[in-house]
């Protein structure tokens, strides 16, 4: 079934909702699932609503013009996506594995509501899995000495190929901040740590040190400052002071394929608004 996803979010006020909700009636429009949460630390009201697409008298374009003076009244932030058009990906990895075939195997099995146009990576240590499931494989190494160059490559291939959405399962290159900023809240990121704690390289390791009792991973949005991007999901597993640090690297890579997978799905059904550096999620 096809269906319209709505997704708003405005200075909170009174008559939102049923602004909304009249416009769609007015136009017989059938509400089959809707999701509403006023911030009231900043005044901010978020709403998600999936519509029946064949129950409205219009596409997407006429969808967007009929909407537009609701929109305009009460100073909307507003997109509206249609459900049969699958949001395009590309996915990144260097070495691990996990993360990328998990997500590979989610979309292969109709899990994930997308196409994936690629995998790029900097190393060819997984070509040989990423063509198994049809999927072009693009090796592009970053030298250290001239990474631009590399990530013009990226850039390049991103941009050919309509990109809607870009996955680093465990890519481990910084993006530069010019790609962080063309394709602001479109690059998701696993951190292999409980953000914001244990940033950077070796997180496991770090909470060793520490004795720590859970260990997690975070989902997040990338921007230009590392590791601190808004966060759209995470989770965490329970250990103790009889795990190794390869148990928790075992543990860990589970949770981040969890929280990756959900994270995306999040961010594909249009279930992630972003206010500031903060995220609502309409799970």
């Amino acid at each position: 079934m096809n269906t319209f996803r709505l997704v708003i979010s405005c200075p909170d006020g009174i008559g939102i909702v049923a602004k909304v909700s009249g416009f769609l009636a007015t136009y017989n429009g059938w509400i089959i699932e809707a999701n509403h949460h006023s911030d009231l630390s900043n005044g901010q009201f978020f709403m998600r609503h999936v519509i029946r697409a064949d129950s409205l008298p219009f596409d997407l374009a006429g969808f967007k013009q009929a909407f537009s003076p609701v929109a305009d009244q009460f100073n909307m932030t507003w997109r509206v996506t249609e459900s049969v058009l699958k949001k395009k990906v590309m996915l990144m990895a260097s070495k691990d594995s996990h993360c990328l075939i998990d997500l590979l195997y989610r979309w292969h099995s109709n899990e994930l509501d997308c196409d994936i146009v690629g995998v790029i990576s900097n190393h060819n240590d997984l070509r040989s899995m990423v063509e198994w499931y049809g999927v072009p494989y693009h090796h592009i190494p970053v030298a250290p000495d001239n990474k631009q160059e590399s990530f013009d490559k990226v850039t390049q291939l991103i941009e050919d190929n309509n990109v809607d959405c870009v996955v680093l399962a465990r890519y481990m290159q910084i993006i530069p901040p010019a790609l962080c900023q063309n394709y602001a809240q479109k690059i998701i990121n696993i951190h292999h740590s409980f953000l914001p704690s244990f940033v950077g390289a070796r997180p496991y390791h770090q909470a060793a040190q520490r004795g720590v009792k859970l260990i997690g991973a975070t989902c997040h949005y990338v921007t230009q400052e590392l590791d601190a991007g808004p966060i759209i999901e995470q989770d965490v597993v329970r250990i103790s002071h009889q795990h190794s640090i390869e148990d928790m690297v075992r543990l860990g890579r589970d949770v981040e394929k969890m929280v990756l997978a959900r994270g995306l799905r999040y961010h594909l059904e249009d279930r992630v608004l972003v206010h500031g550096n903060q995220t609502v999620v309409f799970a």
